[in-house]
């Protein structure tokens, strides 16, 4: 017989209260073995966690990329809309479920019961592979048990997992959640029998599958630069179907593209995959990273300075071909912002900082111990004021960053460019990647003077409350700052008194 308590939920914090408040909850609750796993996987920097939108949105856009996967989101109806919202702005083509709550459904276990309702509902396996149950802030807080849904329904599987903003630092790091939750569930169905094939059909080569988004070329690069060793690229993960989980875990080789997927990391090596850090980005990046797996796949030392005879020289070209002169501040959220500033550094830029919000890890070593070498200051878990502090202080000819990053170095008459968009959303990989970021950074940089020009022409308009364009002087109201200092020095000192008690 189950435990009552097991599927009724204890009273969680809602959506208005703090980090700690709703972490406290979900201990409470009983969540503490997964939320001490995420700080596990994700650990946090010495001054907390680096500002990020929604982590959920991270798990959400790789369950939505995914072929015959349907994703149901159970959390705060405010919290739904945004994420429904934003993953369309991204692109999304297909419908994303929702099981709403109230109090009374939260507490009673009625929630839990809906959601299971609503699986046993979309269980259709014409049209479904697998649904995906993410529980957000307040199911997680309140400890609404997804581990109780059933593993398949009419030959539907069914993956829950919770994404809560207090326990996932980043959305980078999200999408290693559910990807390690597929990862296992598949290596579970391999250890149970024959699987099916991808629909491709297995490579007649060895495979190194690739962990971590990257540009669509990228993946081909990257098969073209194995080819000589005798190898070939297998998926990408996160993956776009899952027969290419299968794939994924067949090969013996994996390749942390990107650094931050801890989960699933431990997912192949559970199933005795070999792993390496790092990427093919530049001429030193590639040569290493080649002779990297050429190691751990066992290839002839001749095949691997085969390969890296092949495609040396034409990175070394590259990269003469499209220097890039100034100096630039990079930093941003995806996870691969110390492969780019080695491809910058190599091409010839002055990079004196580099920010990412992901944590140091075992697969990122290998180019952090390269970009210090070269007098780079390499900051994890950084905070927008970490690169905000950075750009004041180096100066630079262009900030490469977040949006927040951006505008604070226009606002200084600074170029600034978006990483995510504009940077990240080009190839990076072997002699596609040499050359590829010259042009754009360059083409930024040249707008100095206008940048400039701009700053001059708008000088004088306001910023914060006095903002804007006004007929008569800006209604500045002093006494209501000082009672709200007022209210927020007392409020200060009342929890520094209770962190006394």
């Amino acid at each position: 017989m189950t435990d009552k308590s097991l599927i009724e939920p204890q009273d969680g914090q809602g959506c208005h209260a703090g980090a700690s408040e709703m972490e406290a909850a979900a201990r409470a609750a009983g969540n503490s073995e997964i939320l001490d796993q995420y700080a596990a996987d994700y650990p946090q920097g010495p001054h907390g966690k680096p500002q990020s939108m929604c982590p959920a949105f991270g798990s959400l856009r790789v369950g939505l990329r995914m072929r015959r996967v349907a994703t149901v989101l159970s959390g705060s109806a405010c919290c739904v809309y945004g994420l429904t919202f934003v993953s369309h702005f991204y692109g999304a083509r297909r419908s994303v479920g929702y099981v709403p709550f109230n109090s009374e459904t939260l507490v009673t276990g009625k929630l839990f019961e809906d959601i299971r309702d609503s699986v046993h509902e979309l269980a259709d396996p014409d049209r479904f592979d697998a649904i995906v149950v993410t529980n957000l802030c307040v199911p997680t807080a309140s400890g609404v048990p997804l581990k109780l849904l059933p593993n398949e329904i009419n030959g539907v599987r069914v993956v829950g997992i919770d994404v809560p903003g207090f326990g996932v630092p980043t959305h980078a790091e999200a999408k290693d959640v559910l990807a390690a939750a597929m990862l296992k569930y598949a290596r579970a169905e391999i250890k149970a029998g024959p699987v099916a094939a991808p629909i491709a059909g297995r490579s007649d080569r060895p495979t190194v599958a690739l962990l971590g988004e990257m540009f669509p070329a990228d993946p081909m690069m990257i098969g073209a630069l194995l080819a000589p060793l005798g190898l070939a690229a297998g998926p990408v993960v996160p993956c776009r179907e899952w027969r290419e989980l299968y794939a994924a875990l067949d090969s013996k080789v994996v390749a942390a593209i990107h650094p931050f997927y801890t989960a699933s990391v431990r997912e192949f090596q559970a199933a005795g995959r070999t792993v390496v850090g790092s990427a093919p980005v530049g001429y030193e990046g590639t040569m290493a990273w080649l002779a990297a797996i050429g190691a751990a796949y066992g290839v002839a030392p001749e095949k691997v300075a085969e390969a890296q005879n092949t495609f040396g020289p034409a990175i070394k070209a590259a990269l003469a071909a499209n220097p890039i002169q100034g100096r630039i501040t990079l930093s941003g959220y995806e996870g691969s912002e110390l492969l780019v500033a080695r491809l910058l550094i190599e091409s010839g830029a002055d990079l004196p900082y580099v920010g990412t919000a992901c944590a140091k890890s075992e697969w990122n070593a290998i180019d952090c111990a390269w970009l210090e070498a070269r007098g780079v200051k390499v900051q994890f878990r950084a905070t927008l004021e970490n690169d905000c502090a950075a750009m004041e202080a180096f100066a630079p000819d262009l900030a490469i960053g977040t949006t927040p990053v951006v505008q604070k170095a226009k606002e200084r008459g600074v170029p600034g460019l978006y990483f995510t968009n504009l940077i990240s959303a080009r190839p990076l990989m072997g002699p596609a990647g040499a050359g590829s970021l010259a042009q754009v950074v360059m083409a930024a940089m040249s707008n100095k003077s206008r940048m400039e020009g701009m700053k001059s022409f708008f000088e004088g308009v306001g910023a914060a409350d006095t903002a804007g364009i006004w007929e008569g002087a800006p209604n500045l109201r002093p006494d209501f700052r000082a009672i709200q200092q007022k209210k927020l020095d007392k409020q200060a000192r009342a929890a520094k008194a209770e962190e006394m008690i």
